[in-house]
This record gives structure tokens, sequence and C-alpha cells, in this order.
């Protein structure tokens, strides 16, 4: 089985993964000159199908929960299982209830707890919800090491071109926000990159508040990402300063030495979207299209990748792991 694959995003490299390592010739087609900028290079990582469900479907959460397990076993040491701590400033406790009845797999945490678990943050949060079977990765080492593993394995990643013929059995359109099909919307997000020395974190963080949540999550170097805005916008310029003052300042009352890091980079992504925010793997005849990702692409992306491949290779075994295609 020959199957070409546009587009070198999250949703494109597993679903190559998930059919190279099956025994099928994969070549990827991707419009950029390299793996960066597009919305999964800005993407926060996080292996969260518990704490997704306060605001998604039970189908993320149904889907999401082996994807740890499957980027584990794609990419050795890329994964980090320390789980997801919740909180929320004293004026907003309430906040963490709301979070709690619409979600599971938690524990919950006094002060003491919240210390033991991460130091920098002792005497600042009365209560936390902690998740400790969630895990996150570094979304670019992740993209790049697959692109690696890939290329290795004898799948075909050409970059500059979005166009081939005579090659495939099969076609998979992989590319996002780029199939301009009117069901799907964009939904813009926005990130910051800062660094500091003065605190380290473990985990991924969720800060609560009515009007910002936001997420903080700890990589290499002393840097941490600050994201999780959703406008409903598919306008990709750089990010507001609205949008930089409220991460500042949520990543502020998370811990003050954040007032002090640098600014290291400024990122926006336009997250592709159907109405209900899940993904669809969808087939007419010879063509395939995975999409609609949402906030949830390395999340769901194993999931779709199993069922795509499935199709493709003629095997609907693994219905666990997947959504019945919308035809």
């Amino acid at each position: 089985m020959k199957v070409l694959i546009r587009g070198a995003g999250v949703a494109g490299l597993t679903l190559a993964h998930e059919l190279a390592t099956r025994g099928a010739e994969v070549i990827v087609l991707e419009k950029r000159e390299e793996i960066a900028g597009n919305a999964s290079w800005q993407a926060g990582g996080m292996l969260a199908p518990w704490c997704e469900r306060e605001s998604a479907e039970e189908a993320v959460q149904t889907l999401g929960r082996g994807a740890a397990d499957w980027w584990e076993e794609a990419l050795p040491n890329q994964v980090s299982r320390n789980g997801t701590l919740v909180v929320a400033p004293a004026r907003d406790v309430g906040e963490l209830d709301r979070f709690g009845r619409r979600t599971s797999g938690f524990s919950q945490f006094g002060a003491g707890e919240i210390a033991a678990l991460e130091p920098a943050l002792a005497g600042r949060f009365g209560r936390g919800l902690f998740f400790a079977g969630e895990a996150h990765l570094d979304p670019r080492q992740a993209l790049l090491a697959l692109r690696d593993k890939l290329l290795g394995i004898g799948v075909r990643i050409d970059f500059g071109r979005c166009a081939a013929s005579g090659f495939a059995d099969i076609e998979v359109d992989c590319v996002g926000i780029a199939d301009r099909r009117s069901e799907l919307r964009g939904v813009r997000g926005e990130m910051l990159m800062l660094r500091t020395g003065d605190i380290s974190l473990a985990r991924p963080m969720r800060l609560l508040h009515p009007r910002v949540p936001i997420y903080v999550v700890p990589r290499s170097d002393n840097l941490f990402m600050v994201g999780a805005t959703m406008i409903e916008c598919d306008a990709a310029g750089p990010i507001t300063a609205r949008s930089t003052m409220e991460l500042l300042g949520a990543a502020y009352a998370l811990h003050p030495a954040f007032g002090e890091a640098e600014l290291v980079e400024t990122g926006v992504g336009v997250r592709p979207a159907f109405a209900d925010n899940l993904p669809r793997v969808e087939r007419d005849g010879r063509n395939i299209r995975i999409n609609g990702f949402y906030r949830h692409g390395f999340l769901l992306a194993p999931a779709m990748a199993r069922q795509a491949a499935d199709i493709i290779l003629g095997n609907r075994a693994a219905k666990e792991f997947a959504l019945e295609p919308h035809r």
C-alpha cells in the first residue's frame, strides 16, 4: 500500500508513523520549508484527557486516554508522566469546585500537599486538584524526533511541496486550517515563552480564573510556555497586546517570579475546528481527510491516526480507540 500524506503537523506525522510501522510505503508532503510555524509547533503538548473534559465532549477523554502510551512507545523518553496540578487564586477558589464537578480522575490537595508536589508554590495556594494520570511532552522536540524517526524507517518527507501525482494508492489531507471547507472554522490560540531560573515546576499548571484561565507548561532550559487563549478567529497575525498582558498577568498570579522572566517568544496558531469541536476522519474513495483537532492535537492525533490507518489498510478491529468515521 502506497500512501501520500499532505501536511507534516502532528496529524500527518502520527499517521505516517502508524502506517509505516504497519508496513505501508509513505510519502509526506509539506508546503513549508521545515517543521515549524504551524499550529502544532505552537501547541502546549499537554496529554490531559481528564482536565480537557471540563470543556470538551466525553469522546475527547475516551480517545485521549491512550495518547501518553502511544507517544511513549513511538518516542521513548519524550513523555513526562508527572500529572497536572490545577489551582486558583483565593478569590476564585469556587472555580475549583466547578472544574471538579465537570471532571474526574483527580485528588483534592491542600496547601501542604501542593507544597510537597511543587515546592515553588509553597504558601501560595490553599487548595488544588491533582490529576496524577496525566502527562505532557514538548511538541517541538516531539515533532522533530518523529520526523527523524520516520526518515530512519524509510518514510520520505518532501518540504516545500504540496502536490504530487502518480505515487499513491491513497491520498490523505492533514493540512489543518489550510483546508478551507465551510464546515471548518479557525480558533486562534496565542502563547508566550518565558525564561526564568527563579522558579522550577515539574508539571503543567492550570490556573483557573473566570475570564482568563491559563496553563503554564515547563520546558527545558528554564523555559515555560504560557497559553490558553481561544479566540473565534482565523487571523494568524501577531499576538495582541491585550492577550500578552492577560497571559503575563496570569503567569505572575501563579508566581511573582514570572514578573522578572525574559519574554523570549510570542506565537499564534490557528486551530481548525468543526461545530462539535471533535476531529473527523472522512473518506471519499481513495481520498481521506483528517481534520478538526481544535485544541486537542497531540492528545487526539494518535487515536485518529489509528482510525485512519485501520480504514486505509482495511483493518477495523481497533474500534475502542476511534470515533466512527464521518462520511
